[in-house]
């Protein structure tokens, strides 16, 4: 069965970015925290709680519908695979997504887009961020 990553106990993340580093690095071969597929973030400060900006792997995803290149096709379980050598780098995909979970390759003009590998989810020291089954 497809699955789908979820942050799913956000409330015990430290903010180590463990897993950005592990998506950039296992994913786009590269240590920059920008190549990461999701975001931490704080809620407000330093003194708040994290969130996690991910692909909510949609259904019918509204990243995919203004590609006027079809390089973004449905991923089976939900969200989208690219094919970088189809884009065109307009950047319709990133303003699209209803979560801004599409983030943009400057370097590659391309979008990065979690593909739901869970590379992250086996690195994150505190159980965090979890795959599940999808139910699309």
């Amino acid at each position: 069965m497809p699955k789908m990553l979820r942050s799913i106990e956000m409330n015990k993340c430290l903010g180590c970015f463990t897993c950005m580093n592990v998506c950039a690095s296992f994913n786009h071969k590269n240590h920059s925290l920008v190549k990461s597929a999701i975001r931490i973030r704080t809620t407000g400060g330093m003194a708040s709680n994290f969130i996690c900006i991910v692909c909510l792997a949609c259904a019918k995803p509204a990243c995919m519908e203004p590609c006027p290149s079809n390089a973004l096709v449905k991923r089976d379980g939900g969200g989208v695979l690219l094919t970088k050598e189809k884009c065109i780098g307009c950047r319709l995909c990133e303003k699209a997504c209803i979560v801004s979970a599409v983030n943009f390759d400057e370097e590659h003009n391309h979008p990065i887009i979690c593909h739901h590998c869970g590379i992250c989810t086996r690195f994150c020291p505190h159980d965090c961020l979890q795959l599940i089954d999808s139910n699309h």
